[in-house]
């Protein structure tokens, strides 16, 4: 509980902007309140009637996430994993204007890039159940763990959600027939990954932790009514 309020009570990310009578007005991105925003025109605000606005989040706009259900996540080199990650943090306006609740969802996947893995958003579920497509990802990780025979798996597998993939290779390296530890997760590329592990005496594991290196950026704006 104390973790929670914490966590919902920091500092929330800003995003400025103002109305120009005859012309879109430019917004701006400030890491506080307090702070003096740099004036940047990559992003717009749309008047609509009455009191429904289109707001436009500018691309390049990073969005702090998090993974409630393990404490890290471990994948094969060739998984796609479907997965959902929650808003860390409420996103406003400078002006106080919510835009993004915490809580709010984002669903993509996680999936093989060059050496690592990467998540790739593909829809923000806001907490009053309004649905966006969403254009983000977050940085490429290439943490591996190496898996061989006599490796201690607890130290892989603690407080773990483990993709289907990982789990073959962790069998079939290590022997062990059944994963005991952690939630496995059911993704793509299973099959490829379990039979690449047969004979082999080493593998490696992407470890991921996602409250530390899935923090997405906005590929291309976001508009929210």
């Amino acid at each position: 509980m104390l973790d929670f309020y914490r966590w919902q009570t920091g500092p929330a990310l800003l995003v400025s902007f103002g109305l120009i009578t005859s012309a879109i007005a430019p917004l701006t991105t400030a890491a506080t309140a307090q702070a003096s925003p740099t004036p940047q025109t990559v992003a717009q605000l749309f008047p609509g009637s009455g009191s429904h606005q289109l707001v436009a989040i500018p691309a390049g706009t990073r969005i702090p996430v998090r993974y409630d259900q393990a404490e890290k996540i471990v994948v094969a080199p060739n998984e796609t994993l479907p997965l959902t990650l929650l808003v860390s943090r409420n996103i406003r306006s400078a002006s106080g204007q919510l835009l993004i609740p915490a809580w709010s969802e984002v669903r993509g996947r996680l999936e093989p890039v060059q050496d690592g893995s990467q998540f790739v958003a593909e829809e923000l579920v806001l907490t009053n159940g309004s649905r966006y497509s969403l254009n983000a990802s977050s940085d490429v990780v290439t943490t591996t763990q190496e898996v061989r025979p006599g490796i201690d798996t607890n130290s892989v597998l603690k407080g773990a959600a483990i993709g289907a993939g990982a789990a073959a290779i962790l069998s079939g390296v290590t022997g062990r027939r059944r994963i005991t530890l952690g939630k496995i997760l059911i993704g793509a590329g299973v099959g490829a990954a379990g039979g690449a592990v047969l004979g082999k005496k080493r593998e490696r594991v992407i470890v991921i932790h996602p409250n530390r290196d899935l923090t997405l950026t906005l590929n291309s704006r976001l508009a929210l009514r």
